[in-house]
């Protein structure tokens, strides 16, 4: 059996880019007219690999070629392999370019509204050769997000579980029922959710931690919710309530940041579950990068200070 370090120093990156370029275009034919190469070269390269491994890779026949289990294996690993290198290639690009260093964050639409423009800012400020790519995905996908290596760090509802990632508390938020000026449940004083009921809803997407929050406590209260209409942001919901279409639920500051003028009203939601805690999510807080794990520090300072 090889050791590591002989098992490295037989498989070559060539040969693994040539493997995957068969196994997608199923005849080794076909890899030689696109990689430039002839198909013999591709085929002792083929051979040489299997050598290595000790194993069949792929099933030769007249109309192509077949993998065996070792080689969907192979495959697998192959493209992990070529896309960490492209990965390092684009980022070490980065730093010739003056950046010195990149953090891939996916946060839920209420972290982005209502804190993360202010805290990325002061961030960017403080380290300006930082780069910092920052996606907006429902709460259940910034978990998976983080969860599979798309993203370092993730940013979302904390009542959606953490799917067994590290977790820190980033900000906390209250949920508030928006109506327009005038409404029945137009009120100084907190309303129940169970209260909205009788009235139409305009909804966020079926997957947010919003929409499933509200669902669930009308199935609690025996009754669904009336939504009439769907939206994917915070600023077309205030559009459509303005309008007449329905009632809302969203994070009161994020309210406080879109609304305009005075067509709309918030009211306070009296359930326990519109307080909610945001946080911040990585698989190992500990194995980040330098920067991945500055950002940490400079996103749960204002959290620290508070707890001290």
């Amino acid at each position: 059996m090889l050791s590591e370090r002989n098992f490295a120093r037989q498989i070559d990156l060539t040969s693994l880019q040539l493997f995957v370029a068969v196994c997608e275009l199923g005849s080794i034919g076909r890899a030689a007219e696109r990689e430039f190469i002839a198909a013999s070269a591709i085929s002792k390269r083929l051979s040489d690999l299997e050598g290595a491994l000790g194993t069949t890779l792929l099933h030769r026949h007249t109309r192509g070629v077949r993998l065996t289990p070792a080689g969907e294996g192979l495959l697998h690993h192959a493209r992990a392999v070529l896309f960490g290198l492209e990965k390092m290639q684009m980022e070490l690009a980065e730093y010739a370019d003056g950046v010195r260093g990149h953090v891939r964050v996916h946060a839920s639409i209420s972290a982005i509204v209502q804190f993360l423009p202010e805290d990325l800012g002061a961030f960017a400020r403080l380290h300006p050769q930082v780069k910092i790519d920052l996606e907006e995905h429902l709460s259940p996908e910034v978990l998976r997000a983080v969860q599979e290596g798309a993203a370092d760090l993730g940013l979302c509802n904390g009542a959606m579980g953490t799917h067994q990632l590290q977790s820190l508390p980033y900000r906390k938020d209250r949920l508030v029922l928006v109506v327009p000026h005038g409404h029945a449940l137009d009120q100084a004083q907190p309303v129940s959710f169970a209260d909205t009921l009788p009235f139409d809803h305009v909804g966020l997407h079926a997957n947010s931690s919003i929409h499933l929050a509200t669902h669930q406590a009308a199935t609690l209260a025996g009754t669904t919710v009336r939504v009439r209409i769907r939206v994917t942001g915070l600023d077309a919901m205030c559009r459509m309530i303005a309008n007449g279409l329905g009632v809302g639920v969203m994070p009161e500051r994020a309210f406080d940041l879109l609304h305009t003028g005075a067509a709309l009203r918030s009211v306070p939601l009296s359930d326990a579950w519109a307080r909610r805690q945001l946080v911040l999510v990585a698989r190992d807080f500990s194995s980040l990068p330098a920067t991945a794990r500055l950002l940490v520090d400079h996103l749960t300072a204002d959290t620290a200070m508070l707890a001290a």
